[in-house]
Parts: structure tokens; C-alpha cells; sequence
């Protein structure tokens, strides 16, 4: 036997020496190195109709000796498209060892089949010579029969058509689930998601398990304020300045390892993962969209990849108007208590582009270098009437109205540069990245103030301007390490600065009725700017006990420092934070297959902001004056988790988590009352102060599962209850806390003729107001918001939000056509029954207050998408292919 595959062996060897030896110098390829002498062909059909099918993608998967592991790893032996009338043909491939054939083509199931050349020695005559000829004519006839061996006609393979993906992407044959189960968060695919459909990320997070997104768009996770991130860094974009039809999917991490800002606090991390596509050829999309108050937004997408290079296009534009209807009374509580009521409609129109540029440079198959860029220019107008109306004893004694309206315009442009370097051992690699993110913004507002006083009559107006400007400019620079030290341990390590500077000229002007011109208010004018930095170093080590159990411990420090000058008024103070420790850790337990426990601990960080810090009043609302608190602490936070996940059955999964938090030098607004300066008149204040503690704690329970072959729904419930101990504080309200619940439901619906529905709602019950301490700090204090003066808790008030609920409905057709083109058509509706009402109550020793707002219901939406998309067949005729295919298949040879 042995001497048969010998052989073998020697007449493939001879045979490819004489073709070779006939191939003239530098004709391309490896020369006579190159051994290998299979031939595999056939041809792709559609299994209905028998045509071919053009453009799939036919590879032939064959075993590979890795000599950094000395194990074997699959490999691409061959790759080609098919022409356009199906037909394939894989060349010099390996003729020893079983294979793999794997065909994909838009529009159709994967097809993965074994396949071998399966050699055998020819036949013999009764001399022992092969055939019966024997001499030269025999050797030839032999030569002829190995050569069919290696030449194998696989016939027709037939592809069975996949169902019509109802996402805004590529139809591939399959589909990602809405949500999946991450080591250290949850991952919802959003990419198909009907509601959100032409609008932003504002608008997908209202389809998220656990987020609450309040009238104003404010986003809280458990009750607390997470950090924005996008693409895994942090950002200087807000959500309503993210287009919805660009987003991927969005991560939750709501205890965020050593590896991320430990600067999040209790709040966690949302991480907003847009789309990328790097297949080969070409793919993209167009977008419009017009709602019922005669807003439009247009958008496209374009994706490129030849060779080594993958370039990518975002854009976007969107018009939105906004209602908006507030009512406040308010109790103002003094030896004179007056009886104040406030009436406002609003209406607001903004304007906004978004455009994303990418470029991947895959230098060889282990080094990759990415650019990308974002550019946002926008602007806002917002008309805000309003009527004031002031009891005394019982009896009108003044009233007012008021006129606000206001303009502004931003620019945020930002970038990334990104270099990562994959080591020769799987899962090894070090990568680096530098990302900058700006806004500029300019603002001019008016508020004018007509009063007439029972006893005084008509009262001159008070007509007053603000006009303001400033930037915002971010810096972080990250390098990050991993390297799986064994088969079952892990080590990651990493470090980062990130840097900002902020400044803001802020002008008060009051009208002069005599000189008939604006005249500058010094008091309430200020110019400032300050610097943050923060330094930190991490690492994590992973690592296996068996088949059950997972561990990762982790250790983060870090060190920042504020520097604030007040310009106009010649001061600095600088406040340091030391370095801190902030210990991670991880462990899970798997039950089995479906199921598992994970036990996590971490402790972060959340540090005043500068606006927190800075001891200037704010007089831009002279019912709410606010000032700073230079000697703000740090409020550090320990949170406990523990996981349960059950994926019970197919596309069904039962998440059951259990949290609590404790915080010290809980940073929360505080009320006081003193003189405003500008009036000689008593006022409140608001500033900044730490509270003792806090205590949060509560159970999650996310559940979805497919009702039936056309439904699945997921349910999310959110039980909590927090606590405030404030008795450090003078004039400290009673203990603020109330055990509360929200809910959310989404539900699609897959009909026939390629229709889909999203029928989607959440409830949210009675709940306390939350501190109002977060340190992020996006403007200046008591922004506004048309809300009367509906000012945020504080540790001297304590108050409740009033249930709320509302349901979102989008209907969608889908087409799909050979190809892989596609088209949708959306309607959809948010509010549909018109619920949405935010209710607040709110007291203190200063004040008792009720408010209620009503923004945008029942807004009716149109949306419509396109998708294209081809391959360019060239691109494995060339060279370079060999970097994407992971080197081509010279199957002897190793890895470098």
C-alpha cells in the first residue's frame, strides 16, 4: 500500500514539474513550488428554478497546521464567484484530506457539504504493470486516470432561498435576534427596529429593556444617569444628534469591568454600535422620510471594499417641530406666601446633518489601520409663550406674560484614528487609538416680561438678552493589550487619557426704554473656562476552574484634576482628585448548556462637574438662581449584581438580575435662601452638596420568547426601591424613598406578503424624583426645558413622579428582489392614544409645587429605505486576495 501512494505521489509530482517547467519565468503564482493539483468545479442553480445563480460565493475550507499553537485551524483553500450562469471552478487545491465546499450568495441559505478527491491507485493488469498496454503507452494511461482523480465535476448545487430579512440592511439567509447575552452586557439589535425608523437614538432607547427616557429626552438606567459611548469610546454627541438608521445595535453594560471609565458612577454605560459593512464589492442605501407636521429626513449609506482598502459613508438630514404644553402652580412658602401659577406652549424647530466617513487599511492579515470621522451642524428656534398669574391671600395681585424665544446653532465635528495588531497566536493582539471629538455653539435668546400689578397698574416691561458662545473639546488616547496566556487564562491590560477643555462667554443685556438700546449686566455676566484630565491604568486576568466555573478579577486607577478660571472676573481654583483604586470582579457559574449564574462586584466613580464646582451665580432664571460648590467630594459607588440567564428554548430567554448600590458623598442638589444681588430681594438658591449615602437596590426580570411563528415579544420588569440619608445636611427633607416599578413590552408581528408590526409600550408607576447630582454636567445649571420652574430634586426637597404610560404602533412592508436589492415602507405613530403626560409633585421647607408637561403626541411618521448592493467578482483574480483569505493555502506552511 505504502508503495502505491508513493506512487501517486511521484506521478503528481512529474506532472507538475513538466507544467511547470513549460510556465515561463515570473508567470505569477509560486512557480514550481506550488504542489497543489485538485480541481473542483460545478455549478450554483436556485433550487425552485434550477437557473443559475450569478455572483455567489463558492470556498473550499481545508485543514491548517498552525505552528504557534501545533494544532490544526480551518483555512480558505479557494475562493470564487460564480458566473452569471452559475458555473465555479476552484484550481490547484491540495488533493489530500477532507474538505469543506461552502457556497453563500444574497438572498439564499448557506450550503456547507464535505468533499474529497478521494485517490485510489489505478487499475493493474495480471502482469502487476498498470493497465494492460504496459511501456510508455501503459505510464500514460496511468498518468491519464490520476489526473481524473484530481479533476471532480461536483455537479448542480442547489440553493434554497432564505425568508426576507424585515431589517434596514443587506438580506443575508440569516437574522440576528433583538437581544443576545454579552459575558458583561446585554446587546439589543436595533437595526430592525420599525418605531425608531427615521428618527434617533432618542427614539431607539425608548425601545430598550431597563432604559427610561423622559420628556425631555433624558436618559436613565436603574434609576441612575449612564455615560454615552459610541463604538465603545465616549462622546461628545448627544442622542438626539445620532440618526436612528445608522445605529447597529446598543449595549448595555450596567456594571461596567476595570476596563472601562471608572468616572461612569452608578449609572453604567450605553454603548451605540453603528453600522459597518467590510464585505467585498459594493453595498449602501438611501432614506427618506416625512412626518405629519411636514418635517422630512433624507439619508443614504454607501459601503466599498476592494482589496486591502473598505471605505464607508453615512449621511443624514433631519427636520423635527416640537409641541410642547406645561402647566406649574407653586406654593412659595414665606411670612407673605404668594399662590403662583405658569401656563406655556411652546413650539420649537430644529434642523440637523450628520455625516460619518470611514476608511479600513488592511495592511497585510494582521495588521489593520481604521480612520474615521464624524461632522453634525444643526441649528434650533424655539417660541415659548407663557402666562404667569400671582395669588395673594386668596386674590390676584399681578399677573404677566411672558415671551421667550430663542436661537442656536452647533457644530460638532470629531475623529478617530485606530492601528491594531494581531499577534500569530488567536486571540493575541495590542491595539491603539486616539479619538478627538469638538462643539462649537452660539446662542441668543430673549425673554421679555409684561406685568400688571392690582395696585400699580401696567407695570414698564422687563426686556432682557442673553447671547452666549463656546467649545467643547475631548481628547482620549487608549491603548489596549490582550493576550490568552492559556487555553483557559486571559490577560488584559491597557491605558488612557482623556482631556477636555471648555470654555463659555455668557452675556446678560437688559433694554433700556430711555437710550432704546441694550445695556450689559455685569452681575449676571460671566466668561469662563476650565481643563479636565483624567489618567487611568487597567488590567484584568481571566481564567477557567473546570468546565463550570469563570473568573475575572480586574483593577483600575485612576487620577483627574479640574482647573477653572473665571475670565471675567480674574480668578482660578483648581480642585485634584487623588488616585484611587477601583477593584472589578466576575465570576460565573454554568448549570449547563442553557443556563448561568454570574456574581459581579465593582466600584466606580463619580466626580462633580465644573459647573458643580464654580462658585458663580446664575441669574439666566431669576425664579431658580444657581451657583456651584467649590468644595465638592467625589461620590464613590459599590454595586453588586447577580445574573440569572435561562435560554429555555429556541429564540426564547429568561434574564432574572438582582442589584444594589451604595454610594458615599452622594452628590445632590441642595436649597437655600438668601439675597439675589441683582434685585436686593430674598431668593432661593440651588447649589450642589454631598449627602451621606445612598441606597439603591432591586430585580430585573427581562423575558422573550416566540409566541407563535409570527409573533415574538419581549417583556421587561423593573422593580426598585432608593434611599437617601441626608442628616449631615441642614433643613434636610424627611428620608425620600418609595418602592417602584417600570415595564416595557415590544412585540413583532411577521405577516404575510412581507408585512411586519412593532406594537411596543412601557408604564411607569409612581416613583420617587431622582438626586439630581450627576456629574456630567453637558451646560449650564437649570437649563431650560419650559417647564415653569420645574426645578430638580434636591436633599432638601423630597417629591414623586406621577405614573405614566404610552404605546408606539409601525406597520412595514418589505420587498426583496434577485439580487439581493431590497425596499421598505414604514408608517408608524409614537403616543397613539395620546397618555404620555409628565407629572411631578415636589416639596420643601421653600416651596410646594405641581407640574405637568405634554410633548409631541400622536405624531404620524413615513419611511421609506432602499438597499443595493453587488460584488465585485475581480477582486479574486488579484494578488492581494491572499490578505483577505488569510494568506491563500499553502497547506505545509505555517503561520509567522
Amino acid at each position: 500500500m505504502k508503495k502505491r501512494l508513493l506512487q501517486v505521489l511521484f506521478a503528481i509530482a512529474c506532472f507538475y514539474s513538466t507544467a511547470n517547467a513549460q510556465r515561463p519565468a515570473g508567470a505569477g503564482g509560486r512557480g514550481g513550488q506550488n504542489m497543489n493539483a485538485g480541481h473542483l468545479y460545478g455549478k450554483i442553480v436556485d433550487s425552485k428554478t434550477n437557473k443559475g445563480v450569478d455572483g455567489a460565493t463558492v470556498q473550499l475550507i481545508a485543514p491548517k497546521f498552525d505552528t504557534v499553537t501545533r494544532k490544526m485551524k480551518d483555512a480558505i483553500a479557494g475562493t470564487v464567484l460564480t458566473q452569471n450562469n452559475g458555473d465555479f471552478s476552484l484550481e490547484s487545491l491540495p488533493v489530500f484530506g477532507k474538505f469543506t465546499l461552502r457556497v453563500s450568495a444574497l438572498g439564499y441559505t448557506d450550503y456547507n457539504a464535505p468533499v474529497s478527491f478521494d485517490l485510489k491507485m489505478p487499475n493493474r493488469g495480471a502482469d502487476g504493470a498498470a493497465g494492460s498496454g504496459g511501456g510508455e503507452g501503459g505510464g500514460a494511461d496511468r498518468m491519464q486516470q490520476m489526473l481524473s482523480m484530481v479533476d471532480k465535476d461536483l455537479g448542480n448545487i442547489k440553493l434554497t432561498a432564505a425568508e426576507a430579512n424585515l431589517g434596514n440592511v443587506t438580506v443575508t439567509a440569516t437574522s440576528k435576534q433583538f437581544f443576545e447575552m454579552g459575558v458583561d452586557r446585554k446587546i439589543f439589535n436595533v437595526d430592525k427596529n420599525l418605531v425608531s425608523s427615521g428618527q434617533t437614538a432618542t427614539e431607539v432607547m425608548k425601545q430598550i429593556p431597563s432604559v427610561n427616557v423622559d420628556i425631555d429626552g433624558n436618559v436613565t438606567l436603574r434609576n441612575s444617569s449612564p455615560q454615552l459611548f459610541v463604538d465603545g469610546r465616549p462622546t461628545t454627541l448627544t442622542l438626539d444628534q445620532i440618526p436612528s438608521d445608522i445605529i447597529d445595535k446598543v449595549e448595555l453594560i450596567t456594571n461596567p469591568s476595570a476596563k472601562y471609565d471608572a468616572s461612569s458612577g452608578g449609572g453604567g454605560i450605553l454603548n451605540i454600535v453603528l453600522k459597518k459593512n467590510k464585505k467585498s464589492g459594493y453595498n449602501g442605501g438611501l432614506r427618506a422620510g416625512v412626518d405629519s407636521r411636514g418635517k422630512f429626513n433624507g439619508g443614504g449609506d454607501i459601503n466599498y471594499r476592494q482589496g486591502k482598502i473598505n471605505f464607508t459613508l453615512n449621511g443624514m438630514y433631519n427636520q423635527r417641530r416640537s409641541k410642547t404644553t406645561a402647566y406649574t402652580d407653586r406654593l412659595n412658602i414665606s411670612d407673605d406666601p404668594t399662590f403662583v401659577t405658569q401656563e406655556t406652549k411652546g413650539v420649537s424647530d430644529s434642523r440637523f446633518m450628520f455625516i460619518r466617513p470611514g476608511l479600513d487599511f488592511f495592511i497585510d492579515n494582521r495588521n489593520t489601520l481604521s480612520i474615521n470621522a464624524n461632522f453634525v451642524n444643526g441649528k434650533f428656534s424655539n417660541d415659548q409663550p407663557s402666562r404667569i398669574d400671582s395669588l395673594r391671600n386668596n386674590a390676584g395681585f399681578a399677573y404677566s406674560d411672558v415671551t421667550s424665544t430663542s436661537t442656536s446653532s452647533f457644530n460638532n465635528p470629531g475623529g478617530q484614528i485606530s492601528f491594531k495588531h494581531n499577534f500569530a497566536k488567536s486571540g493575541h493582539s495590542i491595539s491603539a487609538d486616539a479619538n478627538y471629538n469638538s462643539g462649537t455653539s452660539k446662542n441668543t435668546s430673549n425673554l421679555s416680561t409684561a406685568t400688571t400689578n392690582a395696585t400699580l397698574g401696567k407695570l414698564t416691561p422687563v426686556t432682557q438678552r442673553t447671547e452666549s458662545n463656546g467649545y467643547n473639546r475631548f481628547w482620549t488616547f487608549q491603548t489596549d493589550y490582550e493576550n490568552p496566556l492559556t487555553e483557559n487564562t486571559k490577560l488584559e491590560a491597557g491605558v488612557r487619557a482623556a482631556i477636555r477643555n471648555y470654555w463659555n462667554d455668557n452675556n446678560q443685556l437688559r433694554y433700556d426704554y430711555t437710550t432704546r438700546e441694550y445695556i450689559l449686566n455685569p452681575i449676571a455676566s460671566n466668561e469662563y473656562k476650565f481643563n479636565d484630565q483624567v489618567y487611568a491604568a487597567y488590567a484584568t486576568y481571566s481564567f477557567k476552574a473546570g468546565t463550570q466555573w469563570n473568573y475575572q478579577l480586574g483593577l483600575r486607577a485612576e487620577s483627574s484634576n479640574y482647573t477653572g478660571t473665571l475670565m471675567d472676573k480674574d480668578t482660578s481654583f483648581n480642585v485634584k482628585f487623588p488616585l484611587s483604586l477601583f477593584p472589578t470582579a466576575f465570576v460565573t457559574y454554568k448549570l449547563n448548556d442553557k443556563q448561568d449564574i454570574q456574581f459581579n462586584y465593582t466600584r466606580k466613580v463619580n466626580r462633580p462637574s465644573f459647573f458643580q464646582l464654580t462658585p458663580v451665580v446664575d441669574y439666566s432664571d431669576p425664579q431658580n438662581l444657581s451657583v456651584g460648590n467649590a468644595n465638592m467630594k467625589p461620590e464613590f459607588t459599590n454595586s453588586l449584581e447577580v445574573n440569572y440567564n435561562n435560554a429555555y428554548k429556541r429564540n426564547a430567554n429568561f434574564l432574572v438580575s438582582g442589584y444594589f448600590r451604595y454610594a458615599t458623598n452622594l452628590i445632590t442638589s441642595y436649597q437655600y435662601r438668601d439675597i439675589n444681588q441683582q434685585t436686593g430681594d430674598s431668593a432661593v438658591y440651588n447649589t450642589y452638596v454631598n449627602a451621606n449615602n445612598s441606597i439603591t437596590y432591586g430585580l430585573e426580570l427581562t423575558n422573550r420568547i416566540t409566541i407563535a411563528k409570527i409573533w415574538d415579544m419581549s417583556l421587561n420588569l423593573n422593580v426598585y426601591n432608593s434611599k437617601i440619608n441626608n442628616d449631615n445636611l441642614k433643613d434636610a427633607a424627611a428620608s425620600n424613598q418609595r418602592v417602584s416599578w417600570f415595564t416595557k413590552m415590544n412585540n413583532n408581528f411577521k405577516l404575510p406578503k412581507n408585512f411586519s408590526i412593532q406594537f411596543s409600550g412601557d408604564y411607569q408607576a409612581k416613583t420617587v424624583l431622582p438626586p439630581g447630582g450627576g456629574g456630567g454636567g453637558g451646560g449650564r445649571r437649570g437649563g431650560g426645558g419650559g417647564g415653569g420652574w420645574n426645578q430638580g430634586p434636591s436633599g432638601t426637597s423630597q417629591g414623586y413622579i406621577k405614573p405614566r404610560y404610552s404605546f408606539d404602533l409601525a406597520i412595514r412592508k418589505d420587498w426583496t428582489w434577485k439580487g439581493g436589492n431590497s425596499a421598505s415602507v414604514t408608517l408608524s405613530m409614537n403616543d397613539i392614544f395620546r397618555t404620555q403626560l409628565y407629572s411631578s409633585y415636589n416639596e420643601s421647607a421653600f416651596m410646594i409645587q405641581n407640574s405637568e408637561r405634554r410633548r409631541d403626541p400622536q405624531i404620524l411618521r413615513l419611511n421609506l429605505s432602499y438597499r443595493f448592493g453587488k460584488f465585485d467578482a475581480t477582486l479574486f483574480k488579484r494578488k492581494n486576495n491572499k490578505a483577505e483569505q488569510g494568506g491563500g493555502m499553502d497547506m505545509m506552511g505555517g503561520g509567522s
